[in-house]
């Protein structure tokens, strides 16, 4: 068989796990990609091979994906048998548990760096919700957003910033200006779009103003969500001036006070007392404190 004609390894496997879990959001979560990779791979593989491999209700495996599958589960067990690269020592594994914009803005664009320093740690990253402390299983370390305090695990501030509204260029001249946006009146000519991540009373305090959290307009419980709804039109956002400096070195947002204050929210790395006895839990923290730094 020619080379060319072999399919990409990567697909072979989602076959393989999904045909065993008989779940594509089952499959997704032990190969870590998401549901969406899943599909995408399988119909890459259906389209090289010509054939369906799967009845589409409950992933029931087709005549031809039933004999496919054979082949599949001998080939990979046979590359299983392999031996590892000559100087390679099996991986160790870190589950680390991430907020999505802090993933997006602060974690992923440095991550080859991480990668380069550390070969022999095979990481894997899962996604957190801020507040909840919900993650998708269980982790070595977490970055957690909120006010801290967090009892019965050991935690460190990673990311502390300050705050300043903001909104987009279009939504500005239309209904601005909002001359430095830090009185009464200048306050009421504005929608603000609401997040729970970040109240809108931190930046009234600041001013000295005896405003109440607004309990109307729109409202994003993700700060990117938070960034973009405001890059849209929606209103003024109060926003991290760091987290917040791709839509505001770009132009989608503009601020509109020079003044910032300091966000009573923060970034913190915890984990559960003893993980650092684990040298890759100590190596990632001091290189995430490094690069945020």
């Amino acid at each position: 068989m020619a080379i060319q004609h072999i399919p990409p390894i990567q697909c072979l496997v989602t076959f393989e796990t999904v045909a065993r879990l008989r779940s594509a959001t089952r499959a997704a979560n032990e190969l870590c990609v998401t549901t969406s990779a899943v599909s995408h791979r399988i119909r890459q593989l259906e389209s090289h091979l010509g054939v369906e491999l799967f009845g589409r209700s409950d992933f029931t495996l087709s005549a031809h994906g039933a004999a496919y599958l054979a082949h599949v589960r001998s080939g990979l067990a046979a590359l299983q048998q392999m031996p590892a690269r000559s100087g390679r020592a099996s991986g160790v594994r870190l589950r680390v548990a991430v907020t999505p914009t802090f993933s997006r803005q602060f974690l992923m664009p440095k991550l080859e760096l991480f990668r380069n320093k550390y070969p022999d740690i095979d990481l894997i990253l899962q996604v957190s919700i801020p507040f909840l402390d919900v993650t998708a299983e269980q982790s070595d370390l977490e970055v957690r957003y909120g006010a801290g305090g967090y009892a019965g695990i050991d935690h460190r501030v990673i990311l502390s910033e300050e705050v300043s509204p903001a909104c987009s260029p279009s939504y500005l001249n239309e209904f601005g200006p909002f001359e430095g946006f830090e009185t009464d009146g200048v306050i009421d000519q504005a929608r603000l779009i609401r997040s729970p991540l970040e109240p809108w009373t931190t930046w009234f305090s600041g001013c000295g103003l005896a405003r109440t959290e607004p309990h109307v307009g729109a409202q994003f419980n993700d700060l990117g969500l938070l960034y973009d709804a405001a890059a849209c039109g929606f209103g003024v956002a109060l926003v991290r001036t760091r987290m917040a400096q791709t839509w505001l070195e770009c132009g989608r947002l503009v601020r509109l006070s020079e003044r910032s204050l300091p966000s009573p929210m923060a970034h913190y790395l915890c984990w559960q007392p003893g993980a650092l006895e684990r040298w890759e839990c100590t190596a990632f923290i001091e290189w995430l404190t490094d690069s945020l730094s």
